[in-house]
């Protein structure tokens, strides 16, 4: 029998998976096989599972390099629900666990061990683990070992001394996001020899796209949420004081809600992340120190209440959710403010011209994304150099972008900014052009020109909207650090003088609602429905699933996730085979809860 047809019986008997996901299967063929492999694939896509299943398989230790403690705790946690020999090494195991683990590492009883960078680098760790065997290591977000990366970390540099001090084992590495610059830096830095290299399409298909302006965003953010209430969700905000403002302002209004940044006390944060894992229907309200940590499947939305940082970053953030597969949303509020203070931090910031130049490229990859007038999903893919078809799925793709031809608005806007010296902002320029009776255009005889007066036919919000998308495209920039202020570019100038021309699209009304019920593409089923078809069953089980785990002292997720109660819900097994044959039911769960979960279904069904 071959390592994978062998791979699959175990795929099946412990995580209870009939096949693998796609690109799943070629890659633990080729860590079964003894090759160093590098492996980029979609956050949600399933890369733990690559290097888990081959190390159960495997004879000896799989050393596993992972960022956050948070994420390895999750892990192991996840392995040991599955009855599978997994431990950690890190800063929070208390003396008697931390001698479980090396009792089970000297007797080669455990199967996957899991530390930071920082503590492999440690004095005596990788001594002390030479003295057994050690089938691999496994290094994940393996983008940290970028200088360039958006989640750069020095120790991971050293990881590759402490496979040559391990005997030149074999080395694997996995991230979501690396391009063909940091997939050569983590060749180069990681391994000895060139890797099999797997790249795996970027394509979350199950995660719907939506992006808009600032216009009174916490009603905006309030409206997003009100259609999804039960659910789980991450919102992204950009200062610590925003978190909790946005925190306590949707706690009021019913919402089970948390705070996570990096100014609250290690203990409370690790409290407030584990509250998030274990329970249904949390919201955290967080900075994105609330990142790789965050291991739960059945995330149901991700949004952010202000302008990510870039699209690296965003696309690492929205994969937190839907990882089950399962529709789930993504939603963005950007601001002009957003954007200018992105570029004022570049600016300021002690950087070489290569790296400024760098960032701003970034920068402006990102704002073209928020202010698309084409299929969001496309333009994401084509950042990473994937090629896609309109997905369906995207606000632009759903008919909620309106465009037209917006020369002459942005022609107007481009001759108030030239006209005045270059040197004024947003509420100045918009006055001018509206012929406002202002004090400070008579001062400065800027009502006796030309321009004043020429938009008096828009409101102040169009032009906003107008000076926000003629920045977004760069043909607009801050005048100066100091005193911010509007300048043209080489592409503003081009505009103004009629060698471009410039599409506007139209902010949609503040009333407008969303849906509740995002659109998908393929064949994912929308989990409202789902859940909905046979809603009793499901909440049965559901809050079975919440007593049961709540015992166990382990998330939810970790009794059964989202996917598998569905499926329950639906075909309602009868039987232990029958139970068997659903997703995600493995040996180990069938003898922990398959007698509980049965007699719910039929209770429920009855």
């Amino acid at each position: 029998m071959s390592d994978l047809a062998t791979a699959r019986k175990f795929l099946k008997k412990v995580f209870g998976f009939d096949d693998f996901r796609p690109g799943q299967g070629q890659i633990v063929e080729a860590v079964l096989s003894g090759d160093p492999v590098l492996a980029v694939m979609p956050t949600g896509s399933g890369k733990s599972l690559c290097y888990q299943l081959p190390a159960l398989m495997s004879d000896g230790l799989t050393l596993v390099v992972s960022p956050l403690i948070a994420l390895m705790r999750d892990q192991v946690g996840q392995m040991q629900a599955l009855g599978l020999p997994a431990a950690t090494l890190n800063s929070q195991s208390s003396e008697s666990e931390s001698a479980e683990t090396w009792r089970q590492i000297r007797d080669g009883s455990l199967k996957l061990l899991f530390v930071s960078p920082e503590r492999l680098a440690m004095d005596g760790l990788t001594e002390a683990l030479s003295r057994t065997k050690i089938a691999r290591i496994a290094v994940d977000e393996a983008h940290c070992i970028c200088e360039w990366g958006h989640d750069f970390r020095p120790e991971y540099r050293l990881i590759r001394q402490s496979v040559q001090k391990l005997g030149a084992i074999q080395a694997i590495a996995f991230t979501a996001t690396a391009d063909n610059a940091m997939r050569a830096e983590i060749a180069e830095r990681l391994f000895d020899k060139p890797p099999k290299v797997f790249l795996h399409s970027f394509d979350r298909p199950n995660i719907s796209l939506a992006f808009a302006a600032k216009d009174q965003p916490k009603r905006q953010l309030q409206r997003f949420l009100n259609a999804r209430r039960g659910q789980s969700g991450i919102v992204y905000c950009s200062s610590r004081a925003g978190t909790e403002r946005l925190a306590q302002t949707f706690a009021e209004q019913g919402f089970d809600t948390l705070c996570y940044h990096a100014g609250i006390e290690q203990t409370q944060r690790n409290a407030n992340q584990d509250r998030f894992l274990r329970d249904d229907g949390v919201i955290a309200f967080a900075t994105v120190a609330f990142g790789m940590g965050v291991n739960k499947p059945d995330v149901r939305f991700v949004a952010h209440a202000d302008m990510p940082q870039s699209i690296e970053s965003y696309y690492q953030e929205i994969g937190r959710a839907g990882r089950d597969g399962l529709p789930a949303s993504a939603y963005t509020l950007y601001g002009l403010d957003d954007m200018a203070l992105r570029r004022r931090q570049i600016d300021e910031k002690d950087l070489s011209d290569e790296r400024r130049r760098f960032e701003h490229q970034r920068f402006s990859a990102l704002a073209a994304l928020c202010e698309a007038v084409a299929c969001r999903r496309q333009l994401l893919l084509a950042h990473f150099n994937e090629k896609s078809e309109p997905c369906g799925a995207c606000d632009f793709c759903r008919g909620e972008i309106k465009t037209r031809d917006g020369t002459v608005e942005a022609q107007k806007a481009l001759a108030a900014v030239y006209r005045t010296g270059q040197r004024f902002g947003l509420n100045y320029l918009s006055d001018l052009l509206l012929g406002a009776d202002s004090e400070a255009l008579r001062r400065n005889h800027h009502d006796q020109i030309k321009t004043f007066g020429v938009g008096a036919d828009r409101t102040k919000a169009d032009w906003a909207s107008t000076f926000r998308q003629l920045f977004a495209s760069g043909a607009l920039r801050t005048a100066s650090a100091e005193h911010g202020g509007f300048a043209l570019t080489e592409k503003g100038d081009a505009i103004l003088r009629g060698r471009e021309n410039f599409v506007l699209r139209a902010d949609p009304p503040r009333e407008k609602k969303f849906e509740a019920k995002p659109h998908q593409r393929g064949k994912a089923r929308d989990f409202e429905d789902a859940a909905t078809g046979d809603g009793k069953i499901f909440e049965a089980l559901r809050k079975l699933r919440r007593e049961l785990a709540k015992d166990a002292g382990i998330a939810a997720f970790m009794v059964f996730a989202d996917r598998t109660l569905l499926e329950m819900a639906e075909r309602r097994p009868a039987t232990i085979d029958d139970l068997r044959a659903i997703h995600g039911v493995g040996e180990r769960k069938l003898v922990l809860y398959g007698d509980i979960f049965l007699e719910a279904i039929a209770q429920a069904s009855g």
